[in-house]
């Protein structure tokens, strides 16, 4: 049976159950007595918010595939207010890596469009002679650090970064931290489980596809 847990992932938390090397990052195991579940997407520990957590590999391929498509949104605090000229650059794509990065949506969020979140612990640094702006800012990839390196690409250097919702595509509504308060999870529903499952079905029958074209190999025929 399919195991499917929706976490919001505070700061200083690694996206896994065991403890990495003299590093100063908690881990998930803190957090969640579940085992056997993981990320679906990772965050890294100074990111917060929605981390998919799964027993099942394909789902884990699935979401985490960008030839898939899935839009992550992200809402992104930066230092600095953004331009038209450096919100176009972001949804048109940037050097990251040395590697052009996807089309995005980026938008600025300003009065009540603003999120409202509980209090990070610890606080962003703030400087008083430099206000500080939000985006939300949705990718169809997810690069190492990829958000923090845009945004700095443009010259808006993130202070805050928290994820969400993610897209399934499935023309249904995206899946997101609502209900949820930094560091608690729940399990997926009933409905959004088999959701997840129709995702495994689809991507097993399209990667058979894939294969298929590769090797030549022909597709067995229709019964009548």
């Amino acid at each position: 049976m399919l195991k499917t847990i929706l976490l919001y992932k505070p700061f200083g938390f690694l996206s896994q159950f065991s403890p990495e090397p003299n590093s100063r990052w908690r881990t998930l195991s803190e957090i969640i007595s579940e085992t056997k579940v993981y990320a679906a997407g990772r965050l890294d520990a100074d990111s917060e918010g929605l981390l998919i957590l799964t027993d099942n590999g394909r789902l884990q391929h699935h979401i985490t595939n960008p030839n898939y498509g899935h839009w992550r949104s992200y809402w992104v605090q930066v230092e600095g207010t953004p331009t038209s000229a450096q919100l176009d650059r972001l949804r048109s794509g940037v050097i990251v890596q040395n590697q052009r990065t996807r089309p995005a949506r980026a938008d600025w969020l300003q009065g009540h469009a603003m999120p409202t979140l509980p209090e990070r612990d610890p606080p962003i640094r703030v400087r008083k002679t430099i206000p500080t702006s939000w985006l939300e800012l949705s990718l169809q990839e997810g690069r190492n650090r990829q958000v923090r390196r845009m945004t700095a690409a443009v010259g808006l250097p993130t202070l805050r970064l928290v994820r969400f919702q993610i897209d399934l595509m499935d023309r249904e509504r995206p899946l997101s931290l609502e209900g949820l308060q930094p560091g608690e999870w729940r399990y997926t529903t009933a409905e959004e489980t088999t959701r997840m499952q129709r995702l495994i079905r689809s991507g097993f029958t399209s990667s058979t596809r894939q294969r298929r074209r590769a090797s030549g190999q022909p597709r067995s025929p229709r019964k009548s």
